[in-house]
């Protein structure tokens, strides 16, 4: 199973996205005999083997899932959480502002939850690598593991590793450097000798808290790092839906129509306190607009709440050092 290419079929020993609502996705490993259980029903997995992936399927009381091909989008929505993750707006920016492309050799610690991870490995290959840094055992065993399944071992080293206090033992080697660590400013230096140093480079920080921020900018400048600049992303998020198209015409009409009822009923109550009076005439109703006649206009508006901060992201640019000095290159 990979999750850096798709296939039509699904296979067992795949992972399946099940989509099983609005916002509710799982992920399954398709095993010859075992029965998916969940809120919608019984979902053999032999129904599954052979069908083509987004194809849907009927439990015995009538409720249905998607079979979805994993992706590193889909990923980061249901993985098993071991750490707090990168959701897609920081996965997409920083992706694009480090200039990742296939072949882009690059640093990430640490490797956490593996969200960002699986984005990175899709993003460089087939020639680029990541090598990524796990400062904790089981994150880091649990983390290899993962590669191995969804076809990304050969991309991805995966390495147990404090690098705020061993470094990285690379140099010369990459092209971009991602930190989500607590001291991000203690790797810098070990970072900078990372790179390929003669060759423009881009590093960047994930920090929650703004004395991170700060801690780190300055680490970038005394290690000469130049375009230093932070961000932080915000989702908001549109709304859309379906109103109807009025014009000018409808509510006039609409208007009127108003108007008669009102007149209508003022005629009515003085009838029924007058009754001597003979009775008046009632004025002729004006119809209102048929909603039928009306077409349909697509909107969208952004909503009121906005999602919160995440992380403060701060970049840097690592310019060329002169010809001669680049220490050899490892691995």
């Amino acid at each position: 199973m990979s999750f850096r290419k798709y296939k039509r079929y699904v296979e067992e020993g795949d992972v399946v996205a099940i989509h099983m609502g609005r916002d509710t996705l799982k992920a399954v490993t398709v095993v010859k005999d075992e029965i998916q259980s969940n809120k919608l029903g019984s979902f053999p997995h032999n129904d599954w083997i052979g069908r083509e992936y987004g194809s849907k399927v009927y439990s015995k009381k009538g409720s249905f899932v998607y079979l979805l091909h994993p992706t590193p989008e889909l990923w980061t929505l249901m993985l098993p959480h071991r750490t707090q993750i990168l959701y897609l707006a920081d996965i997409s920016f920083i992706s694009a502002y480090l200039e990742l492309k296939p072949g882009s050799r690059m640093i990430e610690s640490g490797t956490g939850s593996a969200s960002f991870s699986h984005s990175i490995a899709r993003t460089i290959a087939p020639t680029g690598h990541l090598f990524s840094f796990e400062y904790h055992e089981e994150r880091a065993n649990l983390a290899r593991q993962e590669f191995k399944d969804h076809g990304l071992d050969d991309l991805i080293t995966l390495t147990h590793r404090d690098v705020c206090k061993d470094g990285f033992g690379l140099s010369d080697t990459v092209n971009a450097v991602f930190l989500d660590l607590p001291a991000p400013w203690e790797a810098v230096e070990s970072a900078k000798k990372a790179f390929k140093q003669h060759r423009t480079g881009k590093i960047c920080t994930f920090s929650p808290c703004i004395e991170q921020v700060s801690k780190t900018v300055a680490a970038l400048n005394e290690h000469k790092f130049v375009d230093i600049t932070m961000f932080e992303c915000l989702i908001r998020n549109q709304e859309v839906y379906s109103v109807k198209k009025l014009t000018v015409d409808h509510a006039i009409q609409n208007i009127r129509h108003m108007d008669a009822r009102r007149k209508e009923n003022k005629a009515k109550a003085k009838r029924s306190i007058d009754e001597v009076n003979e009775e008046e005439p009632v004025p002729v109703s004006v119809s209102p607009v048929d909603e039928d006649d009306i077409p349909d206009m697509t909107i969208s508006r952004t909503r009121l709440e906005m999602k919160g901060h995440t992380s403060y992201l701060t970049f840097a640019t690592f310019l060329p050092v002169e010809a001669g000095t680049a220490p050899a290159a490892t691995e």
